[in-house]
C-alpha cells in the first residue's frame, strides 16, 4: 500500500491463508492500521480521526431521523416537531445530528487550514488534495440540502436565494433553476429531491473517504517539517517512523474524547446556540425574513457573494465588456464558486520548493492574515449587505483571490526559505531536546530514548 519499507501481513493458518489468497481483505486492515506514520505529527493531525467519526455519527443519526421524518411541504415541519416530542430521544438524535454537520464542518475547515499550513498538497499528494476538496464540496452541498428539510422559515427562504443564484446564469439560468427545483419556485418537488441527495450524498462522501485515505497512505503521511520518510531502507525509515497502530490510534482517540466531551456538552445545554430562531417557525412564502442567513460555514461565500453590487468598478467594467450578460448578480456567483475552485488549484499556484510553512518566514505573515481575513468574512456573512459591512466584504474577497493566484506564485519566487532539517529523526530529537529544556530548568540531560517501531 505505501511506498515506505515496512513489514506486510503474513497469512499463518491455513483459514488465513485460504482468505488471503482469494480476499486480502485481511491483509489490507493490517496494511492500514501498521503503516508507517512520521514520529513527529503534532496535534493538528488529529481531525483526520474527527471528521471519519463525525461522518458515521451523521449518517447513522440521518438514517434513524429519515426513519420519521415526512418529506412534504404540509407535514415536513410537523414531523418534526414529532421527532423532537414524541419519539424515543429524538429530540437528542436531532440535536445531535445538527450539531454534529456544524463539528464536521470546524473540523474540516482545521483539517485545510493544516494542510495549507505545512504544505500537505505538495507533490506527491496533489491527488490527496483533490480528493479531500471534493469530499468538502459535497459536504457544503449535503448541509445546504439538509438545512432546507426542517421546511422552518430560514430553510425555505434560503432555498429561495441559494437557488435563485442559478437563474442568474446567462441563457441556461431559468431552466436549470426549475430543474434544481422541479417547479418554478421553492415547493413539494424541491423539499423530496432535496431529502433524497441529501441521504444519498453522505454515502459518496464515505466513499471518496475512503479513497482519501488510500490516497494518502499511498504516497506517505505529510509532516510538520514537510520532509519525506527516507525510503531507502527499512532500517532507516523505521527511525522516521511509527506504526500508526496502536502509537497513533491512541493519541488520535483521546484528542477525539475531549473534543467529543465538549460536543456533548453543546448537543446537552446549548444545542441551538448557532442556529437561528426563525426556523421554529413554519415556512411561510407569503413573509419574508427581515434578515437571510445561511449557517455559519457557508458565511464566508455568502459574504463573497454580496460583496460584488452594481457599484463596484470591476463589475461594471465586467459588464460592460460582455455587452450586460454579466451583471452584479452572476459576478456575484461566479466569485462565490470561484472561491472554492481556486483553492483546488492550490497544489500549482504554490510555486515555493519548500513543504513546510515551518520554514517560510513571510509566508507564515500571509497565512495568519488569511486565516484572520476567512474569520472576518464569516463575521461580515452574519451581517446586513449595507454600509460598511459591503466594503469589507470586498476587501476580504480581494485579499482572497489575491492570496492564491497572486501571493502564493509570487512567495516561491521571492521568498528566501529557512533549511528544514535533514530527516524526520532529527526534528523529533531536537523538539524533544527543546521540550526536555524547557522542563528541566535548562539540563537537556541525556539524549532521549524513542521508543522502537514494531
Amino acid at each position: 500500500m505505501s511506498g515506505i519499507p515496512h513489514d506486510h501481513y503474513e497469512p499463518k493458518t491455513g483459514g488465513e491463508k485460504w482468505l488471503h489468497s482469494r480476499l486480502p481483505i485481511v491483509g489490507l486492515i493490517y496494511d492500514t492500521i501498521k503503516i508507517p506514520t512520521p514520529i513527529n505529527l503534532n496535534w493538528m493531525w488529529i481531525w483526520g480521526i474527527v471528521l471519519t467519526f463525525t461522518l458515521v455519527l451523521q449518517i447513522v443519526t440521518g438514517i434513524v431521523l429519515a426513519m420519521h421524518y415526512t418529506p412534504d411541504v404540509d407535514m415536513a415541519f410537523a414531523s418534526v416537531e414529532h421527532i423532537m416530542r414524541n419519539v424515543n430521544h429524538g429530540d437528542m438524535l436531532r440535536y445531535i445530528h445538527q450539531n454534529g454537520s456544524m463539528l464536521m464542518f470546524l473540523a474540516v475547515y482545521l483539517h485545510i487550514f493544516r494542510g495549507m499550513y505545512y504544505g500537505s498538497y505538495k507533490a506527491p499528494r496533489e491527488v490527496t488534495w483533490i480528493i479531500g476538496m471534493l469530499i468538502y464540496i459535497l459536504m457544503m452541498a449535503t448541509a445546504f440540502m439538509g438545512y432546507v428539510l426542517p421546511w422552518g422559515q430560514m430553510s425555505f427562504w434560503g432555498a429561495t436565494v441559494i437557488t435563485g443564484l442559478f437563474g442568474a446564469i446567462p441563457f441556461v439560468g431559468e431552466g436549470l433553476q426549475t430543474w434544481l427545483l422541479g417547479g418554478p419556485a421553492v415547493g413539494n418537488a424541491t423539499l423530496t429531491r432535496f431529502f433524497s441527495l441529501h441521504y444519498l450524498l453522505p454515502f459518496m462522501i464515505l466513499g471518496l473517504t475512503i479513497v482519501h485515505i488510500w490516497a494518502f497512505h499511498t504516497t506517505g503521511n505529510n509532516n510538520p517539517t514537510g520532509v519525506e520518510v527516507r525510503r531507502t531502507s527499512k532500517e532507516e525509515a523505521e527511525k522516521d517512523t511509527l506504526p500508526f497502530w496502536p502509537y497513533f490510534v491512541i493519541k488520535d482517540l483521546y484528542a477525539l474524547a475531549l473534543i467529543l466531551l465538549l460536543f456533548w456538552m453543546v448537543v446537552a445545554w446549548m444545542p441551538n446556540f448557532l442556529g437561528h430562531a426563525d426556523n421554529y417557525i413554519e415556512a411561510d412564502p407569503l413573509v419574508t425574513p427581515s434578515h437571510i442567513v445561511p449557517e455559519w460555514y457557508f458565511l464566508p461565500f455568502y459574504a463573497i457573494l454580496r460583496a460584488f453590487t452594481s457599484d463596484v468598478w470591476i463589475v461594471q467594467i465586467v459588464q460592460f465588456l460582455s455587452f450586460g450578460i454579466i451583471d452584479a448578480t452572476f459576478f456575484g456567483v461566479l466569485a462565490m464558486f470561484g472561491a472554492i475552485i481556486v483553492m483546488v488549484f492550490l497544489p500549482w499556484l504554490d510555486t515555493s520548493t519548500v513543504r513546510s510553512g515551518r520554514y517560510r518566514p513571510r509566508f507564515k505573515l500571509w497565512f495568519w492574515l488569511f486565516i484572520v481575513n476567512f474569520v472576518v468574512l464569516t463575521w461580515v456573512g452574519a451581517m446586513p449587505a449595507e454600509g460598511v459591512y459591503t466594503t469589507i466584504a470586498l476587501i476580504g474577497t480581494t485579499y482572497w483571490f489575491a492570496y492564491f493566484l497572486v501571493i502564493m506564485p509570487w512567495l516561491g519566487i521571492s521568498e528566501k526559505p529557512t533549511t528544514p532539517p535533514a530527516t524526520i529523526e532529527q526534528d523529533f530529537v531536537e523538539t524533544v531536546k527543546a521540550q526536555t529544556t524547557r522542563g528541566g530548568g535548562g539540563s537537556t540531560g541525556p539524549e532521549p530514548e524513542r521508543v522502537p517501531a514494531e
